[in-house]
């Protein structure tokens, strides 16, 4: 990778992410003042992550919505990967989800991808089982409504999806993947075999209620490329092609560049996180665009668009618009502090900590509420 370059796949993601460029790349579409107005008329109001650019681009929202107004409704589908504790960065995505269920009333298919872990990581089976069970206590813990959420286990439910994607197996090639993945002849065949299943709960319902249910896929876009390749085969095999928005990546602590990624402490702020953990974490790897000094801060102030705790309360944790602009007015001019402008963010951080720690907990007993049966 030349220097100044990005690279994003469901694999890996590194570099300084150039979000256009990606635009361009995937060949999806952004989302404008247009679209954004479409969408109000249905929810009353643009959610935060919307107006903010957090969720930036899609693929077939505007054909989703006209499915939508003749009312031919949708269904949600996202998931997780289980291969380590939840941080922040994965919350986003699904916070916005629940969102859209609570606005549009659907239904919301969430998958648990334990065979991709198992294949992808150096863990063995029982250890992603373990993260599959500790990740669905995050998920529930956001407030989803059982009654209209279901989870879906790979393996647990293999029953139901293997079938399905077996054909769409037969339809894509390895010069496909290869091409999409940079996948070579070192990749074992269950990796190759993996995006048939992550193509198939698009289709769950569809096939359940035997009728064509159009499907809306929240995603940070890593996970573009999946769909990308399955994209084709969903007309061929009788189903629409799924409507797909995608997000941004929380970046890491320790910049602007990639995402944040659990298995590096200093990167990642965890659900699970203390109070003191995220205090010591914000004031010892977030990064500042502040000055070195406070006499050159107050004199030429600081950069939030570099700013890592600036970042994060626009991304995630100061949804009040004239509150973050106050915030960014003072930061740029001198007058907020690096040190105040952490203190402010570790303050929320551990106030959505205390009550989201309170439901994870709760969240043990509900899980089978949850499991698609």
């Amino acid at each position: 990778m030349e220097k100044g370059e990005h690279k994003v796949n469901p694999w890996e993601v590194s570099g300084k992410i150039d979000y256009e460029k990606l635009i361009k790349e995937f060949g999806v579409s952004k989302i404008d003042e247009k679209l954004l107005q479409r969408i109000k008329k249905h929810t009353k109001e643009v959610h935060f992550m919307l107006r903010r650019n957090v969720f930036f681009a899609n693929r077939d929202l505007n054909w989703l919505l006209d499915e939508y107004e003749k009312g031919n409704s949708f269904f949600l589908y996202t998931g997780r990967g289980p291969s380590g504790p939840v941080h922040l960065g994965h919350l986003g995505t699904w916070m916005f989800t629940k969102w859209l269920q609570d606005k549009f009333g659907v239904e919301l298919w969430f998958q648990f991808t334990d065979d991709e872990k198992f294949l992808f990581k150096d863990l063995s089976y029982e250890e992603v089982q373990k993260w599959t069970y500790e990740n669905m206590l995050d998920v529930i813990a956001l407030g989803f409504d059982p009654k209209k959420t279901h989870f879906l286990v790979d393996t647990k439910h293999a029953g139901l999806m293997y079938p399905e994607a077996i054909k769409f197996a037969k339809r894509i090639n390895f010069s496909t993947l290869k091409s999409a993945f940079g996948f070579t002849d070192s990749n074992n065949i269950g990796q190759i075999f993996y995006t048939s299943m992550q193509a198939v709960p698009a289709i769950i319902p569809s096939i359940l209620k035997k009728k064509n249910v159009p499907c809306l896929i929240p995603l940070a876009i890593d996970q573009d490329p999946h769909f990308r390749v399955a994209r084709d085969v969903y007309p061929k095999l009788g189903y629409y092609k799924p409507a797909i928005i995608h997000g941004v990546f929380l970046p890491p602590l320790t910049g602007v560049s990639g995402k944040m990624d659990s298995s590096t402490s200093s990167s990642a702020i965890l659900t699970t996180d203390s109070p003191k953990e995220v205090e010591t974490k914000i004031k010892k790897y977030a990064f500042s665009g502040g000055g070195e000094t406070v006499e050159e801060h107050r004199k030429k102030g600081g950069n939030p668009d570099v700013d890592v705790s600036f970042q994060y309360l626009r991304m995630f944790f100061e949804p009040d618009d004239k509150k973050l602009a106050q915030i960014e007015k003072d930061y740029r001019s001198g007058k907020l502090l690096t040190g105040e402008l952490k203190m402010y963010l570790i303050e929320k951080i551990n106030a959505f900590l205390k009550e989201h720690q309170k439901k994870r907990e709760k969240a043990r007993k509900e899980i089978d509420k949850f499991l698609f049966k």
